[in-house]
């Protein structure tokens, strides 16, 4: 399975901020760390705010921190809220799309029974199993 770009910037900020929970971010910190578009993580955070994982304060001192304890927000959750139900392959669409094979497929089954175990894989991680700690810098001698 293959996450959009979208959801993986999210994944990034989000590990980023269990490495310091009760600390608030400005965008273009995470933006700079990660080398993301500012206003493409400003997008990601306001959907994230949206879904329930992050707060968000405007103004000066303002920014984004977790809205729950980096223990109590699953991978899966996340991914699940992000990227919706797009479909693995066409058949999975809710129209069945054009899928010459069907309803002879035998991949189909396989290919659902996969995307289950890659849900169930990040249903069992959550944020403080993927934290994220800054690169300390280099201590003089």
């Amino acid at each position: 399975m293959r996450l959009t770009s979208f959801t993986d910037f999210a994944l990034r900020a989000l590990m980023r901020l269990a490495g310091e929970p009760d600390r608030s971010f400005a965008t273009s910190e995470i933006a700079a760390e990660f080398g993301i578009s500012r206003n493409h993580l400003a997008k990601v955070v306001r959907d994230l705010a949206e879904a329930g994982f992050i707060t968000t304060q405007r103004g000066v001192g303002g920014g984004f921190a977790l809205a729950r304890p980096p223990q109590a927000i699953t991978l899966g959750e996340v991914v699940r809220a992000l990227e919706g139900d797009s479909a693995l392959v066409e058949c999975f669409r809710d129209d069945g799309g054009d899928c010459v094979l069907l309803p002879r497929c035998r991949l189909k089954a396989r290919l659902a029974a996969a995307r289950e175990a890659f849900m169930r894989e990040l249903d069992g991680t959550t944020l403080a199993d993927c934290t994220y700690f800054p690169r300390q810098p280099a201590r003089a001698s």
